[in-house]
């Protein structure tokens, strides 16, 4: 009896290894699998949730640029995950309006600081829907600047000049589509 009771701890460790289904090492090779480092939030797969505002992006034929920029600044990871976020989301229509070559040059890997930069320039932490913009009022973006709200006086919403065309609600926050590119002064 004393040899069992001095063997009771060695022999509880290994019916809870076997009832946690393995040994240590089993464990944590099958992390090391089933979590790569390479893949961040964006690669996981959920068809079944409400989509992210990368998701929504994705799927919008409107914001293939865009979707392309946050690519070559490695920020899709970023905006995948639980946010919220407040997202001004340039339309294919405002990238072309830039001047040509600005899209080449900050999409070379050089040139990736800046254009993430620029991005996080388009985002708001937190959720600011189109009845809570205030006139005049100056938003800290994810870039640590500011953008200003003008409301016209048609009541179109315009931040930094670009106009609001419209609003969609993501899982992690919402996005709201502009006709402008945000291109902060000092950049």
């Amino acid at each position: 009896m004393k040899s069992l009771v001095k063997h009771f701890p060695i022999l509880a460790l290994m019916l809870l290894m076997i009832a946690c289904g393995g040994s240590v090492e089993q464990n944590q090779s099958s992390e090391a699998v089933s979590s790569p480092a390479s893949v961040g939030q964006s690669g996981v797969k959920d068809d079944v949730s409400n989509p992210n505002v990368v998701q929504v992006a994705v799927g919008s034929p409107d914001h293939t640029t865009l979707v392309a920029a946050l690519q070559a600044a490695q920020y899709v990871d970023a905006l995948t995950n639980v946010g919220p976020f407040t997202v001004f989301a340039p339309t294919n229509a405002a990238f072309d309006a830039l001047p040509a070559g600005t899209l080449e040059t900050l999409t070379k890997p050089e040139n990736q600081r800046k254009l993430r930069d620029i991005l996080e320039y388009h985002v708001l932490l937190g959720v600011y829907k189109p009845e809570g913009f205030v006139n005049g009022r100056k938003m800290g973006t994810a870039d640590g600047r500011s953008v200003t709200v003008e409301i016209a006086a048609d009541g179109s919403i315009l931040i930094n000049g670009g106009k609001i065309i419209g609003t969609v609600p993501a899982s992690n926050g919402i996005i709201h589509v502009i006709d402008k590119v945000l291109v902060p002064e000092d950049k």
